[in-house]
């Protein structure tokens, strides 16, 4: 007979409740098997939905809500009446619980990004030295190689943003970015492998830049504010996961 915590036993999360796996979480299991054993490459399309269904014996409603958790993953693009594509050659899909911790967390995040980065940018324009323009100039220059060589640019990213929050030279205001890292990170890569967006951030960065070593504090942070809310726009927050398992 199992003991409570009160009676010294050490229960863990491990004899949670079990949960049931969603139907739709089974067909991602299938199709990333599909897409490995097939061979199937960046820019092959998928079976259409209906054909896909029938397959594997399960309602279209299934079908949509995995292609859908791979649109909101950045690993397939639907083009409307026109099918389902590869972006990517596999389908390793990140777990939906996972994704549903990250997009209840993500608005919190990415508020507090707007208001210290913000800040970081203004001062960076009062307070930036050469070096600190050097470090800027050369992170959006390894991001530009990194797009050019087909990737979403996330070092750069990270490299031009810690270059930004050095130039400002608050030691506290780095303590509290270096506090949410991991947060940052997180909607970092959420961010940039939304379609079209590395190109559209690299053209954020510069101007940025530009009002940084203009030393133009209003449009420094006018500047950041907006690549910001840019990054705040997130195929993840549109995303109504399914709670309960299907039958």
């Amino acid at each position: 007979m199992l003991r409570s915590r009160r009676e010294g036993d050490s229960v863990t999360d491990a004899l949670r409740p079990m949960t049931k796996q969603r139907l739709y979480e089974q067909v991602l299991e299938r199709l990333r098997q599909y897409v490995a054993e097939g061979g199937l490459r960046a820019g092959d399309r998928l079976p259409p939905e209906r054909d896909l269904a029938q397959r594997l014996g399960v309602s279209r409603a299934s079908v949509k809500q995995a292609i859908v958790v791979l649109e909101v993953q950045g690993l397939v693009e639907a083009r409307h009446g026109g099918g389902t594509y590869l972006v990517r050659d596999s389908l390793d899909t990140e777990p939906v619980d996972r994704m549903v911790e990250r997009r209840r967390r993500l608005p919190d995040v990415l508020e507090a990004r707007e208001a210290l980065e913000t800040k970081l940018a203004e001062l960076a324009a009062e307070r930036r030295s050469e070096e600190d323009l050097a470090a800027m100039r050369s992170a959006l220059a390894h991001m530009s190689e990194e797009i050019s060589a087909g990737g979403h640019g996330v070092e750069g990213d990270r490299l031009f943003h810690a270059a930004v929050t050095a130039a400002a030279h608050s030691g506290l205001l780095a303590e509290f970015m270096r506090s949410i890292a991991e947060q940052i990170a997180e909607s970092r890569t959420e961010s940039l492998r939304q379609p079209g967006r590395p190109s559209r951030s690299l053209s954020q960065h510069r101007a940025i830049l530009d009002a940084i070593a203009a030393q133009q504090p209003r449009q420094a942070a006018t500047a950041m504010r907006r690549h910001v809310r840019t990054v705040a726009k997130v195929r993840l927050l549109d995303w109504e996961p399914e709670e309960s398992g299907e039958s």
